[in-house]
């Protein structure tokens, strides 16, 4: 049986169909072949084509996105220098701010009280002798010799300026060289009225020129300053006795019972001029450096920088602005002030609240002074640090580098072992962990919120009674050198 590809001649195939018949069969697989290679060729070119398109449209997406990263990284840039201008920026208004601003107080220090009067006194249109610089400088107020022109200067150096007339003390505040004072001047030279800024109280001077004239120290306090010397000058009073509900001779004893370096942040608000034992119920001027990553300002804690700002600028210099504390609405803890809406004040215009952030932002600025090197023993100081981080769990409460604690840092007045009075005269009744660092710029006047300790010693000595430290004499003494260290 023949196999059904054998091919079977047809008798009646001419030779010539034969012959063309088997041509093709012949070019059959060729043809194929090439009609398959065609196609692979033409696949491969779709593929190809394809391949490039796809390279094209993702080498396109990856230069959009190029494109895209260097625009935001452009944007991150500009931003960046934002925010770098907006920082120098605050520190240059705030410095301004904390100078020389006076919130417009001058209303209540010039047209009220009237003190511009007593500074230039009768001869100048004023009232009684006038305040020479002789005397200003007595009662601590500081004058900044970088506003001094230089023929100023050098005739203080020889002695040739007459610092015991008043005359002079209108020059120095026209040159606004009298440190946190500010006179606003009639055409004819006289004083129209003053106020006060920041700087009064929380900047001095590093006696460069004289005793109280050199080149400013912003944020150290005035340890010198004696507040109420110069506010009894006023020739009235009136309205101070007014909202304390006493005559003008007891307002005069209550300024003459704080003496150098204090003042009563809280007299305004609740009337309480001395202490149980008799004493004066003012505190000491505190620091305004180092703040920065401290929690709560004042020796107890009545809220943040910028809280005690917006209090001090509205309540104590009696400048126009806003000021929100329903804390002080209460008839009992704070009668003065929740007599006079205190805890509500809404002045018009608004001379403070628009300042506040970049007055902040200058405060935490200022560092604490590093202590000059030979104001310590720095020995002793070595071995009183690891004294002050052990035994004398001093930092336990001031916790380095802050040398306060992260977060709410108060103590009863039990745990601190001291009377609470101070502490009740506050919202939270507690006393504030105070910073240490640059604690050997106010050794003057004592330690503690009233200075009741006079020396550093003293306050060692009674925590060491206090918590049963049982640290050696050398101890201390070491232990004091690094605490002047700081």
């Amino acid at each position: 049986m023949s196999n059904r590809n054998d091919r079977v001649d047809n008798p009646m195939e001419s030779e010539t169909e034969r012959g063309a018949a088997d041509r093709g069969r012949e070019l059959a697989p060729k043809c194929s072949r090439a009609v398959g290679g065609k196609a692979k060729l033409a696949k491969f070119i779709v593929i190809l084509v394809c391949g490039a398109m796809a390279l094209a449209y993702f080498a396109d997406r990856s230069h959009a996105r190029d494109d895209n990263d260097q625009d935001g990284g452009q944007r991150e840039q500009v931003f960046d220098r934002q925010i770098s201008g907006n920082a120098e920026r605050m520190i240059e208004q705030g410095k301004e701010i904390f100078r020389f601003d006076t919130f417009g107080d001058e209303a209540f220090w010039g047209d009220t009280l009237q003190l511009h009067q007593a500074i230039q006194g009768e001869r100048f249109g004023g009232v009684g002798p006038g305040v020479s610089p002789r005397t200003a400088l007595a009662v601590g107020v500081k004058v900044d010799a970088g506003a001094l022109p230089r023929p100023l200067v050098r005739q203080l150096r020889r002695g040739e300026v007459n610092l015991d007339a008043p005359a002079t003390t209108l020059a120095l505040l026209k040159l606004n060289a009298v440190v946190g004072v500010k006179g606003t001047f009639n055409p004819d030279g006289t004083l129209q009225s003053m106020g006060i800024s920041c700087a009064f109280c929380h900047s001095t001077v590093n006696d460069s020129l004289a005793p109280g004239i050199g080149r400013r120290l912003d944020g150290w306090a005035n340890r010198d300053l004696n507040v109420g010397a110069v506010v009894a000058l006023a020739p009235n009073l009136q309205p101070v006795a007014d909202l304390l509900g006493v005559d003008v001779a007891t307002v005069r004893t209550v300024l003459a019972s704080w003496g150098p370096g204090k003042f009563d942040a809280e007299l305004f608000l609740d009337g309480k001029a001395f202490r149980p034992d008799g004493k004066s119920a003012a505190t000491l001027v505190p620091p305004a450096f180092g703040l920065a990553g401290v929690n709560l300002h004042t020796w107890t804690g009545w809220g943040s920088v910028t809280h005690w700002n917006a209090f001090v600028a509205n309540l104590e210099m009696h400048g126009k602005g806003t000021f929100y504390d329903p804390r002080l609405n209460d008839p009992v803890k704070f009668p003065i002030a929740a007599r006079n809406g205190f805890g509500n004040v809404r002045g018009a215009p608004d001379l403070i609240t628009a300042k506040l952030a970049a007055l902040h932002f200058y405060q935490l600025a200022i560092p604490a002074p590093s202590p000059p090197e030979d104001s310590f023993n720095q020995e002793a100081a070595a071995r009183g640090k690891v004294i002050f981080t052990d035994q004398a769990q001093c930092a336990v409460c001031h916790v380095p580098p802050l040398f306060t604690e992260p977060g709410w840092n108060m103590h009863t007045a039990e745990e601190i072992g001291i009377d609470d009075f101070q502490a009740k005269r506050s919202p939270d009744e507690r006393y504030r962990t105070a910073p240490l660092r640059g604690l050997w710029t106010h050794q003057k006047r004592g330690f503690y919120h009233d200075g009741r300790f006079a020396t550093l010693l003293d306050v060692v000595n009674h925590y060491n009674g206090l918590k049963q430290l049982n640290l050696t004499e050398q101890q201390k003494r070491d232990l004091v050198e690094y605490l002047k260290s700081l």
